[in-house]
């Protein structure tokens, strides 16, 4: 262990650490900005969801004639984020709106001029309006509007024809910003250079405005470094930076990708300099956060511009939600729309295409689907991102006839297929195991020559490596490289999954070895797979096996592993490696690796840490796995801890802060955790402690439709929450007899018999319940017509509950206990206290 190692918090946003600075002074006047976070899982202050309003339920799609027509604005727009910088319904300013009417009579000719390619006929064209064009306000008025019509080639024509015929520096220096501006807006940032460069040469580039033209340019197309050199430049030419410049400097490092702390810099800096910062400069700031899901810094923002008396428009609500959204807060989002129609500020169609991406991704389809419906009701039109995002609810959640009546729709509004809608249907169909729809999309997709991308060949491969059909996913991987694409980590992290899920840790591994060879960095998923394996197999192969020390090019590399993959899929009985392998030491050493490529773990991390800790054999080996949670978090280590130790009275209050942070995940990830966790307390005898998360989980609705008086149903949980959860349910029917209330005529547990099972590994779910109704002596039986079902009749249960004996052997103890909890309660005591339990089981 390091002995200083880094802590990283699974519920608090960091940015990362400053690899350069700017300055060495520290500022210290950004109050804004919230103070690093705490290493431990305490919450920010909960934001009232009292006023928020019920949504409505969603209403089938409209018909084709009755849908709202398409805003042209959007029906080209593939991305949530790349609309919204669109700044839709927002007024539009420009820098000069002095033009003349004699310059809209040239912008007609000009543009339905279609000889650009005869340069003396153009410029013969723009003499006839020179003599009743009015200086530089006129051509830069032409200037802008040929590049908002994408006419590149008229536009630079026009420019070389104005600046040769103008003859003061100040006015040719407008010429140029406006010329630049405008090249970038097109993502001509080679050209844009040529021609700063050009008016340097000149002298009539040396302006602030020609610098933040180029620094503006050079951001859109996402060259930041760019941008900071030429707005570093700014100094040796004697101009000082306005807020112009730093507004698109700060722009550039948001758009770049820069941590947020270094942008911030930038701030720090034109406030130094006595430049104010205004709703542009907040928005970019604001549009840095959404990026890296910093949401709590994106609210403290927000927050300062009201402090300020800065205006909030609807981008900045936007951009706010967009950040809110991605760091998972999506109950904050309900507030957040609200106080838009509280300060008269109308969502638009990318704050509900914001907020309905963030639900479906988190797995809320019914929020989802409701703000769609909400959309109708307002007559809001849907574009291509708002059907794709309910294209893709509707095919993972299995509703066919909805996704078809989707697709009908998109084309009577004349919106097309792309690769984002042919991705939708890839993924959501592949999620189902619908591999013959698969095929016939991405065949459909070919035909329609919509060029697949790398999401498409990534979703392909993990579609079909989750089904176990290597040789289809070796297809599309060939297929891949012969287009020329390079792998990302999606992809690499998609085979290493297929590889972990088959046993061949080694092989994933070396493959890791082997992306970042190729410069491609693993990310939290990468890692997750492999411990997730380390913890679940005790048969996997050698870390030395044969595939780690394959040769050749990356593309034979991987060909080699499917082709194993496909033998292993024909022959799934897994050979133990006669070397043995030491699976703790190999997943210590693939934790330390995350700590030294700074890869922040999540909950799926811990989850899969858990699971591993529930099958070490000795509680030791647990508890150098559970040291590892210390560096990772440590207040999550003192509630996981302190539960193993019998330590629960000490430890309950935090325990609830962490479900209460769980709460705001999708529910598969929070239940993937209440499972791990209990399975650990009840594999080391904590058994009272695993019911008391267990009913925690119950009471949070974490497992849905678990528990009715007829019914216990056990499909989604691990074996450790699902004894416990027997334990308490029976308890509470024990209850409920006492009482004197009637039973329904048939009582039965449901596990399943592993066939369609969700959780991996419950296929042992059944029997291990088995085993448990057996050891109680509990007159439940397996259904003759279901496997996965015990049932019994309620007198035969009311009987046997009734039964002075039954009570020990439904209350549920912990092997380890603080001295506070066996001195203060005797065995009977903890009995007495099990008849309580009825206000928390119910």
């Amino acid at each position: 262990m390091a002995s200083t190692p880094p802590h990283w918090s699974l519920f608090t946003a960091t940015t990362g650490n400053n690899r350069h600075t700017r300055h060495q002074q520290q500022p210290n006047h950004r109050q804004w900005l919230p103070p690093p976070a705490p290493r431990s899982l305490s919450s920010p202050s909960p934001v009232s969801l009292s006023n928020r309003k019920k949504l409505p339920t969603f209403s089938p799609l409209l018909t084709p004639n009755s849908s709202p027509p398409l805003s042209s604005d959007f029906s080209g727009r593939r991305s949530t984020r790349f609309v919204s910088k669109m700044h839709f319904n927002r007024p539009k300013t420009t820098t000069s709106t002095r033009h003349t009417p004699a310059a809209e009579d040239a912008l007609h000719s000009l543009t339905a001029f279609s000889g650009a390619d005869d340069e003396t006929t153009f410029q013969s064209l723009i003499s006839t309006f020179e003599p009743t064009l009015r200086g530089s306000d006129d051509y830069t008025f032409l200037l802008r509007e040929l590049g908002n019509r994408g006419e590149c080639d008229k536009a630079l024509l026009l420019y070389h024809f104005a600046v040769q015929r103008e003859r003061r520096k100040n006015e040719q220096g407008k010429l140029a910003s406006a010329m630049i501006g405008t090249l970038g807006r097109l993502g001509k940032v080679s050209i844009a250079k040529t021609v700063f460069e050009s008016a340097l040469s000149g002298g009539y580039g040396n302006t602030v405005y020609a610098f933040s033209a180029l620094i503006s340019a050079y951001g859109r197309s996402g060259l930041h470094e760019e941008a900071i050199t030429v707005f570093d430049s700014m100094k040796s030419y004697g101009l000082r930076p306005n807020l112009v410049t730093y507004n698109a400097v700060i722009d550039a490092c948001g758009k770049g990708g820069m941590e947020f702390s270094k942008v911030a810099e930038f701030f720090d800096e034109m406030e130094r300099n006595g430049v104010q910062p205004d709703r542009i400069t907040f928005n970019s700031l604001l549009g840095v956060c959404s990026r890296g899901g910093l949401w709590e810094v994106a609210r403290s923002l927000f927050d300062e511009m009201a402090n300020r008396k800065i205006e909030q428009d609807v981008f900045s609500y936007n951009t706010l939600l967009d950040a809110i959204c991605k760091g998972g807060q999506m109950d904050l989002s309900f507030d957040i729309l609200a106080q838009m129609r509280g300060n008269r500020i109308t969502p638009n169609v990318v704050t509900y295409s914001t907020v309905i991406d963030g639900f479906a991704k988190a797995g809320r389809f019914v929020e989802a689907l409701s703000l769609f419906d909400e959309m109708r009701h307002l007559c809001i039109a849907l574009d291509r991102v708002s059907y794709n995002a309910l294209l893709s609810i509707y095919t993972k959640a299995g509703r066919d006839e909805e996704a078809l009546d989707v697709l009908r729709e998109m084309a009577s509004v004349g919106i097309k297929k792309d690769v984002v809608t042919y991705n939708a249907l890839l993924g959501g169909y592949g999620k189902r195991g619908r591999y013959v729809e698969v095929k016939s999309v991405f065949d459909e997709m070919k035909r329609e020559r919509v060029l697949p991308n790398l999401l498409t060949y990534s979703t392909l491969i993990d579609v079909y490596s989750k089904g176990d059909l290597y040789r289809e996913a070796m297809e599309v991987f060939r297929e891949f490289k012969s287009v020329g694409l390079r792998g990302d980590v999606v992809l690499y992290s998609a085979l290493i999954d297929a590889l972990c899920k088959s046993g061949l840790v080694g092989s994933a591994v070396s493959l890791i070895d082997e992306m970042t060879k190729e410069g491609i960095s693993p990310n939290v998923v990468t890692y997750n797979s492999i411990i997730d394996a380390f913890g679940r197999s005790a048969t996997m192969e050698s870390r030395d096996g044969s595939l780690s020390t394959l040769t050749g090019t990356e593309e034979n590399r991987v060909i080699e592993i499917f082709e194993q993959l496909t033998t292993e899929s024909s022959n799934r009985k897994k050979k133990e490696c006669e070397e043995g392998v030491n699976e703790l030491f190999s997943m210590l050493e693939v934790i330390r690796k995350m700590h030294q490529l700074d890869i922040k773990p999540n909950v799926v991390t811990f989850s899969a840490i858990l699971n591993a800790c529930s099958r070490c054999n000795s509680f030791e080996d647990a508890s150098v796995l559970l040291e590892e949670l210390r560096v990772f978090d440590n207040q999550l280590y003192g509630v996981v801890h302190g539960l193993l130790m019998g330590r629960r009275e000490n430890v309950w209050l935090q325990a609830r802060s962490l479900f209460d942070k769980l709460k705001e995940m999708d529910g598969s990830t929070a239940s993937a955790f209440y499972n791990a966790l209990t399975d650990m307390l009840w594999h080391f005898g904590q058994k009272r402690g695993a019911q008391l998360v267990a009913l925690e989980g119950r009471s949070r609705q974490v497992w849905e439709n678990v528990w009715s008086t007829s019914c216990l149903d056990l499909h989604l949980m691990a074996s450790g929450a699902a004894r416990a959860m027997v334990h308490a349910w029976l308890l509470n029917i024990r209850s409920i007899v006492f009482e004197g209330h009637e039973l329904p005529k048939v009582m039965s547990i449901l596990t399943g018999w592993g066939k369609h099972s969700k959780v991996v590994g419950d296929g042992a779910l059944r029997p291990a319940v088995e085993a448990l109704l057996r050891g109680m002596n509990a007159p439940f039986y397996l259904s003759k017509c279901n496997m996965g079902r015990f049932t019994s009749s309620s007198s035969v249960v009311a009987s046997w509950l009734r039964e002075s004996a039954t009570l020990e052997l439904l209350t549920l103890h912990d092997h380890l206990t603080t001295k506070a909890n066996t001195t203060m309660r005797s065995r009977d005591q903890q009995g007495q206290d099990s008849l309580k339990l009825q206000p928390l089981l119910l």
